[in-house]
């Protein structure tokens, strides 16, 4: 599913929220998160509770799924954002 060149999220994924560290202050978590850890926003179903909110964080605002980072389905998404942290994290 793509939307100009980007894909949409995968439903049920949220592996951007999950799999990678951020470093910058989250919502709910001022000292950023850790990789492996669920962001304190995400609800039961995956879902951002602050998505495009004002509070929105802009490190989640740029990023952008694509085939590059989020595969053809969340376990490819899961994968390549594993590996990805790996080598920044």
């Amino acid at each position: 599913k793509k939307i100009g060149n980007l894909l949409k999220c995968h439903s049920d994924c949220a592996a951007c929220c999950i799999v990678i560290s951020i470093s910058s202050p989250l919502p709910g978590m001022p000292n950023g998160k850790p990789a492996g850890v669920r962001c304190v926003n995400l609800s039961e179903n995956n879902l951002c509770s602050i998505h495009n909110k004002e509070n929105y964080p802009k490190v989640c605002r740029n990023f952008r799924m694509n085939t590059e980072t989020c595969g053809k389905n969340s376990a490819e998404a899961i994968k390549i954002l594993a590996e990805l942290e790996k080598k920044t994290g």
